[in-house]
């Protein structure tokens, strides 16, 4: 159920009106907008009546929301969610007009590739470094990633190029060795690992939450309800292909699930072209028509020897590759 406010609303008469209805044993959640204040009624709202709530003076209007996910809901948040990472000079928008190009490889392999990678995409525009220290991969016989060897050699590229860095949290026992990642990624394995969700949730750390190889749009957004549910709005919401009948790519790019979240959520959305593809010539494509149809930053993974990288060489593009669709994204980017 989400209430309107009417214009003039004082302070005191908010606070009142949010008092009375946690008093009913429900939650609130407050959105600000620049002409209206949206009230979010969060639990069983069975017992308000909501001809009792919109008689009220200071009501606009009521409606009741039938979706199972509130915080994530565009109708709770009707503005955009802007989330910024990183700090200071370096600091990144994600969401509501900004656009962000991440880039780097699938895994961690030394100081000297993951440094030399970081540079060459921050020359090419790249606003973040992607970079995996912990691997989950489908053979246990594959590599694993560096672990926390990987975080440190993330952290020495982050300082030579000042780029924040973006990698993977398999655990939530790991989360003490994030405490320095400007912004956490959540595989698709991992999108319906509960516990490891809740425990994201008492951070205020940004997540970037990937769609599960086989979840639908609904089943992605109350993943992010339940980061949510525990306090933390900082999510972005990746989409990087799902799994069909078809094996000629890797998976199967939902290009219509950028404008499908946009309208049922407020919540940034980005896309993996490398991911969804698996193979490194149809990510240029990809990524453009993401662009076109309204995603709000890319994530591609770059390697400076990809015919040798110990993870997903297939997929990934050179720093060379790289520029050149960087420059075509920047040429769309104005267009749309």
């Amino acid at each position: 159920m989400i209430a309107v406010l009417k214009a003039g609303v004082s302070e005191t008469q908010k606070k009142n009106l949010i008092n009375w209805i946690k008093g009913q044993g429900v939650d609130v959640h407050i959105s600000e907008g620049q002409f209206q204040t949206v009230i979010g009624l969060i639990g069983d709202t069975s017992r308000i009546d909501p001809d009792l709530l919109s008689g009220l003076d200071i009501i606009e209007s009521v409606t009741r929301i039938s979706e199972p996910f509130k915080c994530a809901n565009r109708r709770f948040h009707p503005a955009d969610t802007i989330v910024e990472i990183g700090e200071g000079e370096n600091k990144v928008k994600i969401g509501g007009g900004n656009f962000a190009m991440i880039a780097g490889p699938c895994s961690v392999e030394s100081e000297s590739q993951i440094t030399d990678i970081a540079k060459a995409v921050k020359a090419s525009g790249a606003t973040l470094l992607r970079g995996g220290a912990f691997k989950p991969r489908t053979s246990p016989y594959d590599f694993q990633g560096m672990g926390a060897d990987g975080l440190e050699l993330l952290r020495k590229a982050r300082k030579a190029t000042g780029l924040p860095i973006v990698t993977e949290i398999m655990s939530e026992k790991h989360l003490d060795l994030f405490e320095d990642v400007d912004l956490i990624q959540v595989g698709a394995r991992n999108m319906q690992n509960f516990e490891l969700l809740k425990t994201l949730g008492r951070t205020r750390k940004p997540i970037l939450l990937k769609r599960g190889l086989s979840s639908t749009i609904k089943e992605w957004l109350m993943s992010a309800e339940y980061i949510m549910a525990g306090g933390n709005e900082n999510i972005i919401l990746c989409e990087r292909g799902i799994r069909s009948y078809d094996t000629y790519t890797r998976n199967v790019l939902d290009l219509s699930a950028i404008p499908v979240v946009k309208e049922l959520s407020h919540l940034p959305i980005i896309v993996d072209p490398s991911h969804a593809t698996g193979k490194s010539r149809l990510v240029p494509s990809m990524s453009l028509a993401a662009v076109a149809a309204g995603a709000d930053g890319l994530i591609i993974e770059v390697h400076n020897d990809p015919e040798h990288a110990l993870c997903d060489g297939a997929q990934s593009l050179t720093p060379a590759q790289f520029d050149e669709v960087a420059k075509k994204v920047k040429a769309l980017k104005e267009i749309v």
